[in-house]
């Protein structure tokens, strides 16, 4: 063997112990010998390159020739994913959280066909930008300096499916979320932030879209948690100018001077800084404000087109600066990234099933490979790159 294939083989031993460390902390959340070995079958294949990773394809990868063993792992097995979910937030929090990481939430769409997926409907959906057939989910991303990684996530039943309890029952929706009748996006939002905070997570931040951040439950949720935010508002959100007016936050930031606006990076994109005029004002201390707090408004305006401006509300310690509202601003896509890694690295929406619990199952371990992958790159000087065909050459599986 040469020097250069005895390192690559040093590599790849390094990484299938890695993995092995990773897998061992959900290891007994499986508590039958077989299920466990299942789990670590699924878990190998969604960082392997298989193409579409879906019960037939996972089963192909592991030596199965049905998929009816994936098909059962996933359906009837013994273990519960929110004990993984769990597992998963704490080992990505010990890695990249702190009191500098911000949690981020948003939802994107799993486009499906049919209408027995649970969940599913023609709705709008970012993922292709206009009305799709496909579900909803909410989820929350850590995100900071060392990496990036999804945490927890939720699937979104719309009114269709929550005004029909016979629909839900076949697909598996569990009785206590049916009692819970029609949840918004905003509130699943506020229940995940309530759960990671108090499971102890590391972060000192939330930053979410508009579709979040107006809402005026999670911002009192937020503040009454002393909380802070950066929270992307709509143009005709509403808030308190110096003599205590109700003004659209469009309108108050068209009044801000010249000189308020200042150009500076959001940070680095995929072609260097992500540069933007920005002007920032602190609000009047009307309502309740917690002892060492201010709320303030954040613009980002587009440096080639002025009437591209973006609107943010923040709540934040006294000190903080203008600089470190923005670098917060900018971790929002964070989220997006995770987004689109957990889908194309990890197969997070190529899953094929229908059910609630098999949804919660595909979806959560697609999690916990991608925050592997993230995690190992976080450590890795290599780079993300190098840890992602790393971790699939350490998989076992030969590919031709």
């Amino acid at each position: 063997m040469g020097a250069v294939a005895e390192i690559e083989a040093a590599e790849v031993a390094s990484w299938r112990d890695r993995l092995g460390e990773w897998f061992g902390l959900i290891a007994d959340d499986f508590f039958r010998l077989e299920t466990r070995r299942h789990a670590r079958e699924y878990l190998t294949a969604l960082l392997a390159p298989v193409e579409r990773k879906n019960g037939w394809q996972i089963a192909e990868a592991v030596g199965h020739a049905r998929p009816d063993t994936v098909q059962n792992f996933l359906m009837r097995a013994l273990w519960d994913a929110d004990l993984v979910r769990d597992r998963l937030a704490q080992a990505v929090s010990e890695t990249i959280g702190g009191a500098d990481a911000v949690l981020v939430v948003d939802d994107t769409g799993f486009l499906k066909q049919g209408r027995y997926s649970v969940g599913v409907q023609r709705q709008y959906t970012g993922t292709s930008g206009k009305v799709d057939n496909c579900q909803i989910e909410v989820f929350a991303a850590l995100v900071s300096a060392r990496g990036r990684a999804l945490v927890d996530r939720e699937l979104y039943l719309p009114a269709s499916w929550v005004g029909d309890p016979d629909r839900c029952r076949r697909a598996g929706v569990p009785e206590a979320r049916l009692d819970q009748g029609l949840v918004t996006k905003p509130s699943t939002a506020r229940r995940m932030i309530a759960r990671l905070r108090d499971a102890g997570l590391g972060f000192g931040w939330v930053a979410a879209d508009s579709a979040y951040g107006s809402d005026h439950l999670t911002r009192r949720a937020l503040e009454e948690a002393r909380i802070s935010y950066v929270l992307e508002m709509k143009s005709s959100q509403a808030v308190a100018d110096a003599e205590g007016r109700k003004r659209e936050i469009a309108n108050l930031i068209a009044e801000a001077p010249a000189a308020a606006w200042t150009r500076l990076s959001q940070g680095d994109g995929e072609r260097g800084p992500r540069e933007y005029d920005w002007a920032w004002g602190l609000l009047p201390p009307g309502g309740e404000l917690r002892t060492g707090f201010v709320r303030s408004v954040l613009a980002r305006r587009s440096n080639t087109d002025p009437d591209d401006i973006a609107y943010f509300l923040c709540f934040a310690p006294d000190d903080t600066s203008k600089q470190q509202l923005i670098r917060i601003a900018g971790t929002r896509w964070g989220i997006e990234t995770c987004f689109t890694e957990a889908k194309g690295q990890c197969g997070m929406d190529h899953y094929q099933v229908r059910t609630w619990t098999s949804w919660y199952r595909h979806v959560t371990l697609a999690m916990f490979a991608h925050a592997f992958l993230q995690t190992t790159a976080a450590t890795n000087p290599k780079g993300a790159a190098d840890a992602i065909d790393s971790a699939r050459r350490s998989s076992g599986i030969c590919w031709a």
